[in-house]
């Protein structure tokens, strides 16, 4: 029994396939109002006919992407130009309203804080040193925490930035290992770091007081 309908006396019933000669199901005809459905091919139609059926396949087709191009991701072009116009950067990490990127100015790299609504980045006096090398940085919601690992004195550390009071202070390492790359909780009260211990790669969770 197949699922196709007949509309007769207003009711949809089920069709009963019929077996050929041969042994295979030959459908039954069904009809819906006054065209005959069953003996309908694209190829029997007349240039007129094909070319009403391409155009309503290009339509449903638009219409379609239509509907989804409006829901795509797009660019936000004028703090795209602000990022652009200062210098080369990477490393980004957003969180909330804020985005950490490492950027480079005056010939070096250094963490640059962006408050995302009003487009213009904020000071981080203190977190910036002239004989530093940023490598990663992570933000927590709220922008008063920002993570960044760093080399300094050939030596690569974890810092904690404290925006708020304008402090610095460095995170250990335990079992001690060099540190790349590094992600913040939205709380700001938990990171996790990729850390090379021995030649493999490990990830440490921190809490943060």
């Amino acid at each position: 029994m197949t699922l196709v309908s007949h509309l007769r006396g207003g009711r949809a019933g089920l069709a009963h396939p019929r077996l050929s000669a041969g042994g295979r199901f030959k459908p039954e005809r069904f009809k819906l109002g006054r065209f005959n459905l069953s003996g309908f091919r694209p190829g029997r139609m007349g240039p007129v006919g094909r070319s009403l059926l391409h155009l309503g396949c290009l339509s449903l087709l638009g219409f379609g992407l239509g509907g989804c191009m409006g829901d795509m991701p797009r660019p936000m072009g004028g703090l795209d130009r602000q990022l652009e116009q200062a210098g080369s950067s990477s490393a980004p990490a957003l969180a909330g309203r804020w985005l950490a990127l490492i950027a480079g100015r005056g010939g070096r790299d250094q963490v640059l804080l962006v408050d995302v609504e009003r487009g213009l980045p904020v000071p981080l006096p203190g977190l910036n040193r002239p004989d530093a090398q940023p490598l990663s940085v992570a933000v927590n919601r709220d922008g008063n925490r920002l993570v960044v690992v760093r080399q300094r004195d050939g030596q690569t550390e974890l810092v904690l930035y404290r925006r708020e009071l304008m402090a610095l202070e460095s995170i250990a390492m335990q079992p001690p290992g060099v540190p790349r790359r590094v992600s913040l909780r939205g709380d700001g009260h938990e990171l996790a770091v990729e850390v090379s211990r021995g030649g493999l790669w490990q990830i440490d969770l921190i809490a943060i007081p």
